[in-house]
């Protein structure tokens, strides 16, 4: 199985996917336009870095449509209870300082980092770590500054 993903989050790719290539890639090649009727295209600066971001969005756009394209839809309602796995909200305890956080697992377009509840990746490394785990299993995860040591205190 691919990575899971949400109904609103495939449907978020898309249409990130469908901006780029009907708005933003018809404005590059518009501006290319123009500076390619500005005439001498070996010292036209604009040309070269219009071309250059023509470069760029097609690369992001094809990264988008090769992450839209390993992924599986997931109805969370589906999803086993009682074990950490995609949709699940769980809340883990620090064992080096006995501190709390709450992560939700969600797929590719969905992460955020910024709220209360961290929405995180089920295929980053904490989230593959805890897969499958029950309420009291421990985990270790292996981050840049060491190793996390982590209890599994709440599901939901």
């Amino acid at each position: 199985m691919g990575n899971p993903i949400s109904q609103e989050g495939y449907d978020k790719l898309r249409e990130e996917i469908r901006r780029l290539e009907d708005v933003e890639m018809p404005k590059i090649a518009e501006k290319i336009a123009e500076a390619r009727a500005e005439g001498d295209l070996r010292e036209n600066a604009e040309y070269h870095g219009q071309r250059e971001s023509q470069g760029m969005m097609q690369a992001k756009i094809n990264q988008l449509k090769s992450r839209l394209a390993e992924c599986t839809i997931v109805d969370k309602s589906d999803v086993p209870k009682g074990i950490v796995a995609f949709g699940a909200k769980v809340t883990v305890k620090d064992l080096a300082d006995g501190s709390t956080e709450q992560y939700e697992f969600v797929g590719p377009g969905e992460e955020d980092y910024s709220g209360d509840v961290m929405k995180i990746l089920t295929s980053s490394p904490i989230g593959q770590a805890l897969t499958g785990k029950k309420v009291g299993d421990k985990a270790e995860v292996t981050i840049p500054r060491g190793v996390m040591k982590l209890e599994v205190v709440a599901i939901e």
